[in-house]
């Protein structure tokens, strides 16, 4: 019997945004990131920054989480970002991170992408008890479930469901959702 991959898997592939990544011609004659500026003002860029910087070199997760609250991103309790962890310089409001998540160190989460003729926009959620492996590249639109496992260096560009455990580039399912038991549905 054939298994119908999801809407996700049929679409994601290279170049093809996240279904819920809005995209823009470019502005003008030139690529996308030269008009930066006209989507984000410099002075909240330059804000946004400073306090990201702080963020990713504080040792404190008290003070990691008031930083990235400054930037307009949605961080719950409880989260723990790993060192260098990085959120979206242009858009970190986009970003909601809810109760229990731990992000690893040196991570991206990106809202945004800039490329020749286009850029994209999309929001990225982190649900609850989510856990993300270091150097990990969380891209625009995705949303990660509760209790899910992102294995270490995964390059994110779908939506992992629910307690499920995927890793590599790109992400993919390597084991499904563990029930109270300890076996896998």
């Amino acid at each position: 019997m054939r298994r119908r991959r999801s809407f996700h898997a049929r679409h994601a592939s290279p170049g093809v945004p996240h279904p819920e990544v809005r995209t823009r011609p470019s502005r003008g004659k030139h690529n996308t990131l030269w008009y930066v500026y006209h989507d984000v003002g410099f002075l909240r860029v330059f804000w946004n920054t400073l306090w990201i910087l702080l963020a990713r070199w504080s040792p404190s997760q008290h003070v990691k989480r008031a930083l990235y609250w400054l930037t307009g991103a949605k961080v719950g309790r409880h989260v723990s970002f790993g060192f260098e962890a990085t959120l979206d310089i242009l858009y970190p409001q986009d970003i909601t991170i809810e109760d229990d998540v731990i992000v690893g160190y040196d991570t991206t989460i990106l809202c945004h992408g800039y490329m020749r003729n286009e850029s994209q926009r999309g929001k990225v959620r982190v649900c609850r008890d989510a856990s993300i492996g270091a150097n990990c590249l969380i891209l625009p639109g995705v949303t990660i479930g509760e209790g899910a496992v992102v294995g270490a260096m995964s390059l994110v560009n779908r939506d992992v469901p629910p307690g499920e455990f995927w890793a590599g580039v790109p992400a993919r399912r390597v084991r499904g959702a563990i029930q109270a038991g300890g076996e896998e549905e």
